[in-house]
Formats: structure tokens, sequence, C-alpha cells
């Protein structure tokens, strides 16, 4: 962040803060970045809800993140992840 604080490198942070202080301190992070168009935004999102047990919420989000990926990989596992969601 200091060498290149753009909102990429928040989000980048707000995963590594995510690993060593738990999903709910990155989550908090995350919301705070206007990524609305980036597609990994929503997936690390999706991720953060779901490691929290808010499936509903992290569906919502990986399907935002499907709709915004073209990446046939990428979409591939979004979709798988949000196959297995209890929703």
């Amino acid at each position: 962040m200091a060498v290149a604080p753009t909102p990429v490198a928040a989000l980048n942070r707000a995963v590594a803060v995510a690993e060593v202080e738990g999903p709910e301190a990155g989550l908090a992070l995350v919301d705070g970045l206007d990524l609305g168009r980036y597609y990994l935004f929503h997936a690390i999102r999706a991720d953060l809800l779901r490691r929290l047990g808010r499936d509903a919420e992290a569906a919502g989000a990986y399907a935002e993140a499907i709709e915004l990926t073209e990446n046939p990989a990428e979409l591939a596992f979004l979709k798988r992840r949000r196959r297995g969601l209890r929703v």
C-alpha cells in the first residue's frame, strides 16, 4: 500500500488481513472498497462470506463475480463454489 495505494492493492491487503485476523476483519476492509465492477472483488467477498457461514449473501456475491468474469477456468471455479453453498 505504501508503494502503490490503489484499490486493487487494498483488496490484496484485505485478503492478507483475512488470513491473519480472520474473515470478518477482511470483509470489513473489502466492504469499504469501491471495486463493484471488478470480478475479483466479488469473488473475494463471496469467499469471505462463505467462510463466515453467510451462504445466502455469498451466493449473491458469487453471482456478481460470475457475471463479470470472462475467463472459462475462473468461471467454472466460481460456479463450483456457488453450488457448494447451503442456500
